[in-house]
């Protein structure tokens, strides 16, 4: 006799969404110029940022084992630094120097997030993966497929945020940056399609990291080292899938239990596109400051005003920034500022700055720095509008724009002109203007901790395709450790 309080224990089929990363993980070849070019780009980027966040306490008492002295041989080395680890804890290691300066590639879309955050997982697990086969007598692992590796992270992150807003209910991006990196480095690691639907269904199930970290009043340190915990955490669920943990086929579709219903109110993903290589083509950098990417317009209006505006300082009456809806949402903050995340994530102190000394860096985040009294001056003055337009402009599809305009209006009722930026440096719309100069800021930021002869090997071997895709992972690794 039947039941009908009982609920179904018949198992269904892996949810969709589960199948189709798996699917595309496992059968898509990376053939896209573009993106194969883009991905050496952002992979060089990314590792000059790891190497200039060395510089900051603050980032390296989060490096090293789980448990002082532990080195684990051969595992995975940790760039710029001596350590040697598993390749979950040199996935966090690596993450967190990647992402500590806010200097990393962007995506923005209905979600945000940074892309090149799951290089921590992929480059954790090649370099294992190359030492371990050269130990055993097996050909090492290719950069080739670091390379295929980084254009599909990017891509499942990426074209899940286009539609789909995590922290619309609460939850942070990196989520996203668990998923992808469970996604690659299962099939990295030598996982089938059924293992990658497998591992991303744990990667689901999980509990995920709130957004409160990186708002007012609690925006602190967590914001910079979430994602190497996301990343890292991939790293985990991949192998304990290979392991034989199984999966579970409704993770996010389960009714009551399921992640849809449990933490996305019941909203299934939508999605704008297949996976391709969408993403990388059109990834977003970060060339000339360290800034949270919706203000990187605002801060070129900034310096485009300083020197109208840096002699008058005392004369100001009001600053207008106009932007979106998503910059509103996300950085506009009054009030103190408790700490440099809190300020590199608050759109009128990095406005204030680029307005004040015409720069913004990473040293600009500091307390010393942040002690000047005309920062908060300024920002006193500020009043931030939404601009429907440039809402607007940032979904669409064919523009993905992130525009700002500043004014500044003085007491005797004169202004400068309203100023506009509505495509960012760092964007695919100004690639030719902007590749010059991101590869000067690789060349300084790899500077700041390795020789000058091993930073022109590096920009050497990044610069030519097909020899960095031919070049052994753990090769490739040794050029950015001390002492090599």
């Amino acid at each position: 006799m039947s039941n009908p309080t009982a609920e179904s224990n018949i198992r269904p089929p892996p949810d969709r969404e589960l199948v189709e990363i798996a699917d595309y993980v496992t059968e898509y070849v990376v053939t896209a110029g573009e993106a194969l070019e883009t991905a050496r780009l952002c992979l060089l980027d990314s590792l000059g940022c790891a190497l200039l966040a060395l510089n900051y306490p603050e980032c390296t008492r989060l490096l090293g084992p789980v448990v002082p002295g532990v080195t684990i041989r051969p595992g995975a080395r940790v760039p710029g630094t001596d350590h040697e680890l598993d390749p979950v804890t040199a996935a966090f290691n690596t993450g967190v120097l990647i992402r500590w300066l806010d200097f990393n590639d962007a995506w923005l879309a209905a979600e945000w997030g940074h892309p090149s955050d799951n290089l921590g997982g992929i480059l954790a697990s090649a370099d294992y993966l190359s030492r371990r086969n050269v130990s055993e007598g097996k050909e090492p692992l290719a950069m080739g497929e670091v390379l295929a590796a980084m254009v599909k992270a990017h891509e499942i992150q990426g074209v899940l945020a286009l539609e789909n807003s995590f922290n619309r209910v609460g939850l942070d991006h990196v989520v996203l940056v668990k998923a992808a990196t469970t996604a690659v480095v299962t099939r990295l690691l030598g996982g089938s399609r059924d293992h990658i639907a497998d591992a991303l269904s744990q990667a689901w199930i999980d509990g995920q990291s709130l957004r409160t970290y990186r708002h007012a009043p609690n925006t602190g340190p967590r914001k910079s080292w979430a994602a190497g915990d996301a990343t890292s955490r991939g790293v985990w669920l991949a192998l304990l899938t290979l392991r034989g943990e199984p999966g579970y086929p409704s993770a996010l579709s389960a009714k009551k239990w399921g992640f849809y219903d449990v933490s996305f109110r019941g909203v299934p993903f939508r999605l704008q596109r297949s996976y391709g290589s969408y993403v990388m083509e059109n990834i977003l950098f970060k060339i000339s400051f360290p800034a949270e990417y919706h203000a990187q317009t605002a801060v070129e209006c900034a310096f485009r005003l300083h020197e109208q505006v840096r002699d008058r300082l005392d004369e100001v009456a009001r600053v207008v920034i106009s932007t979106q809806e998503s910059a509103i949402r996300i950085i506009s903050k009054t009030g103190p500022l408790y700490n440099p995340a809190d300020r590199d994530h608050c759109l009128q102190y990095m406005t204030a700055v680029a307005l004040i000394r015409g720069r913004l860096t990473a040293d600009d985040y500091g307390d010393q720095a942040a002690a000047d009294p005309c920062i908060d001056r300024l920002r006193e003055l500020m009043e931030v509008e939404e601009d429907p337009r440039y809402s607007r402009d940032y979904l669409d599809p064919d523009k993905r724009s992130i525009a700002n305009a500043v004014q500044v209006f003085f007491r005797d009722g004169s202004s400068t002109e309203k100023v506009e930026v509505e495509y960012p440096l760092g964007h695919r719309r100004r690639r030719s203007e902007g590749i010059p100069l991101l590869l000067k800021k690789c060349r300084d930021n790899l500077s700041a901790r390795l020789p000058e002869e091993r930073v022109d090997l590096v920009l050497d071997v990044c610069s030519d395709l097909g020899r960095l895709q031919a070049m052994p992972v753990h090769e490739f690794i040794g050029l950015f450790l001390p002492g090599k």
